[in-house]
């Protein structure tokens, strides 16, 4: 089991306290295995696993407790037993209905310690989510980054080199169970296929009443298709009326929307450098997993330029960034990351095939005239840094703790 230090170290502090941990995260990330580690941190701590109260919400075996009411009773009779602080553990809470209310009332009656897990963005934007307004700390866990996957490959397969790991991480992607198959390229493929089913069925379709299944899937193949690449919906539309299938642009946005929410897509929004405000046109989006894309679709070696930047955004959210786009005239910084007073911006390419494409990648910095740290990252082995703009190799860059 990966210890994955980065989450524990964020939520180590709150453990023991009153606020409600909330796990978030697309389906099968590995929120269910941070509920495990927290558990055994707590047992390391000298906590008997019996004051521990954990449901799967998932299992069937739970489906008497999806209602606040019958929740709050087992939970409480269960409590009755615990001689001390319990410890609560709810996995997947968005199937109970009116769970906020539930976990609340737990909060309020009882000395307890209360941890749950929930697939969906909007778990706690709702109108009943005012009953946990102030009272909870959220926590997003993503798929494993390449530092993840390259020790658990590495527990697998332990003499492959860097560069091997890594064309199997742009190829499998970041989810968690695949070392479970030992990276097998059938079953590895089958089970992110199914994988995606499952979010698109369970968190996509089923929770939002989604009708139009089949105008759903082709919307996600387009935004697929061209992650990192700027759209609008009315573009998505057009591109639909030209292929006979009718899209509104309200009803592309709302599809996309839910996606987001689901996890399966991250949006990013473009920032105009010498107007200094956000744009609310054209935005960007970016898988989740980039595996998932691969298995379901296929492209990642053909579109190669485009995972990289898929992965790379991703690396910098997982590390507490938030990023936009940067625009400057007709030319685009990939990635402004800016987190309490750090900043940096990130260029991602492929590879320096010739001077042009290094003029062309470094140059969009020209520009840019204050002082915070500018990287171009890319597949090239040799450090092409020059006025001030530092190159790193992209394995390099995405396993390094900081980019000194």
């Amino acid at each position: 089991m990966i210890k994955r230090e980065t989450y524990m170290n964020r939520i180590r502090p709150f453990i023991g306290n009153d606020l409600i941990k909330v796990l978030t995260g697309m389906r099968r990330s590995g929120k269910s295995v941070m509920l495990e580690l927290i558990q055994d941190e707590l047992v390391a701590e000298g906590i008997d696993a019996s004051r521990f109260v954990k449901f799967n919400f998932e299992d069937m075996k739970n489906l008497p407790f999806l209602t606040a009411k019958a929740l709050h009773d087992e939970v409480e009779a269960r409590i009755s037993a615990i001689k001390g602080k319990a410890y609560l553990f709810f996995d997947e809470i968005q199937e109970v209905a009116d769970w906020e209310k539930c976990v609340n009332s737990l909060r309020v009656a009882f000395d307890c310690d209360i941890y749950i897990t929930g697939s969906n963005a909007k778990l706690l934007s709702g109108e009943l989510a005012t009953y946990l307004a102030g009272r909870y700390v959220e926590f997003v866990i993503y798929p494993f980054s390449f530092a993840e996957f390259f020790e658990l490959y590495g527990s697998v397969f332990p003499q492959t080199t860097k560069q091997e790991v890594f064309t199997k991480y742009l190829h499998y992607g970041g989810m968690p169970y695949l070392g479970n198959l030992r990276f097998e390229d059938t079953p590895s493929q089958i089970y992110l296929q199914d994988l995606f089913n499952s979010i698109v069925l369970k968190d996509i379709v089923k929770r939002n009443a989604v009708r139009d299944v089949d105008l759903l899937e082709r919307i996600i193949a387009y935004v697929f298709a061209g992650v990192g690449t700027t759209f609008s919906a009315a573009s998505v539309s057009k591109y639909f009326k030209s292929e006979r299938r009718f899209a509104a642009p309200e009803t592309v946005m709302n599809y996309i929307g839910y996606c987001v929410d689901a996890f399966l897509f991250y949006q990013v929004r473009r920032q105009d450098l010498q107007g200094k405000k956000l744009l609310t046109v054209n935005e960007k989006y970016y898988a989740a997993d980039h595996g998932i894309r691969e298995a379901v679709f296929g492209g990642n070696e053909k579109d190669v330029n485009l995972i990289l930047e898929n992965v790379v955004y991703m690396e910098m959210l997982r590390r507490g960034y938030r990023i936009t786009v940067g625009k400057i005239g007709t030319r685009e910084i990939d990635f402004i990351c800016e987190k309490q007073a750090e900043k940096l911006y990130i260029q991602v390419a492929y590879l320096f095939a010739s001077e042009d494409t290094l003029r062309r990648e470094f140059g969009v910095y020209d520009s840019i005239r204050d002082h915070f740290p500018k990287y171009v990252v890319s597949l090239d082995e040799f450090d092409m840094s020059r006025n001030g703009i530092k190159h790193r190799n992209i394995k390099d860059f995405l396993l390094a703790s900081d980019w000194g």
